[in-house]
C-alpha cells in the first residue's frame, strides 16, 4: 500500500514536472516547473531503493537524508511564493519571503545540521529508521531531527492557510476555489505532521499517508491552478477572435 503511494506520487509529480519543461525554457511560470521537479527528486529520495543507490554514492552515511530535508525546504518555500502571488497574499508573501521567514529557514536549517551531524549516521537508511534503532541516544536524536525537518514547512504552511481559506470562500472561478481547497487540505496534513512524536509507533503508516496526502493536495491544486490559467487563456483568445471577425 505504502509502495503503491510512494510510486504512484512519484509518477504524477515526474509527469507534471515533464510537461512543464516546455513552458519552463520559454521562461513561463519557472517557480512551478522548480516545484515539481523538487518534489520529483523529494519523493524519489523517500523510497528505499533509489534513496540506498543515492546515500551509497554520497558515501553511505545518510547525506541523502539531509539531502531530503533540503530540497523539501526548496520545494515549500518556492510553493510559498506561487501561492501568496498567484492569491494576492501580501502579507503572507513577506513572512515567507522577507527578514522573519529567512530567520526561521535559517534557524531551523543550522538546528538541522547541528542534529544531524551530532548522531551516528553510518549505513544508509530511508527515513534513518535503522539509524534510530542503533542505540537510545540516536533514537532521540532521530525524533529531534525529524522535527528540524518538519518545522519549515509546517510554518509556510501555516502562513497560507488563512489565504487558502479565504480563496475557497470568494467567488474565483470554480477550478481556483477547488484548488485552494486542496492547498488549504495539504497545509492542514503538513501542520498535522508536528504530530508524528506523538503517534503510537503501531500506526507509524499513518505518518506517510499524512506525508503524501500533503503532496498529492500540493501537486493536484498546482496543477489545478495551471488548468485554469489554461483555460482563462483560452477564453480570452476566442473572445479576442470573436471581436476581431
Amino acid at each position: 500500500m505504502i509502495a503503491i503511494l510512494q510510486w504512484s506520487t512519484l509518477a504524477i509529480c515526474g509527469l507534471i514536472a515533464l510537461a512543464r519543461i516546455p513552458s519552463a525554457l520559454r521562461g513561463e511560470n519557472r517557480t512551478v516547473f522548480y516545484i515539481f521537479a523538487l518534489m520529483t527528486v523529494a519523493i524519489l529520495l523517500s523510497i528505499q531503493g533509489p534513496y540506498v543507490a543515492i546515500d551509497q554514492a554520497l558515501g553511505g552515511i545518510n547525506l541523502a537524508n539531509l539531502l531530503l530535508r533540503f530540497v523539501i525546504f526548496a520545494a515549500i518555500y518556492f510553493v510559498g511564493i506561487r501561492v501568496t502571488k498567484g492569491f494576492g497574499a501580501d502579507g503572507a508573501y513577506r513572512l515567507i519571503t522577507g527578514k522573519a521567514g529567512m530567520a526561521v529557514l535559517l534557524t531551523i536549517s543550522l538546528v538541522l545540521m547541528a542534529v544531524f551531524f551530532m548522531m551516528d549516521t553510518a549505513g544508509s537508511s530511508a527515513g534513518l529508521v535503522e539509524i534510530a534503532r542503533t542505540n537510545v541516544r540516536n533514537g532521540v536524536l532521530v525524533e529531534y531531527y525529524g522535527a528540524a525537518g518538519r518545522a519549515y514547512p509546517s510554518y509556510v504552511s501555516l502562513v497560507l492557510l488563512p489565504a487558502m481559506l479565504r480563496a475557497v470562500r470568494s467567488r474565483l472561478p470554480v477550478l481556483v476555489r477547488l484548488a485552494a481547497g486542496l492547498l488549504a487540505a495539504g497545509a492542514i496534513a503538513i501542520a498535522l505532521s508536528l504530530l508524528f512524536p506523538v503517534i503510537p509507533r503501531d500506526w507509524a503508516a499513518i505518518e506517510y499517508v499524512i506525508n503524501y496526502t500533503a503532496v498529492l493536495c500540493f501537486v493536484i491544486g498546482l496543477a489545478l491552478i495551471w488548468a485554469a490559467r489554461v483555460k482563462s487563456g483560452r477564453s480570452t483568445s476566442r473572445s479576442r477572435t470573436s471581436t476581431e471577425m
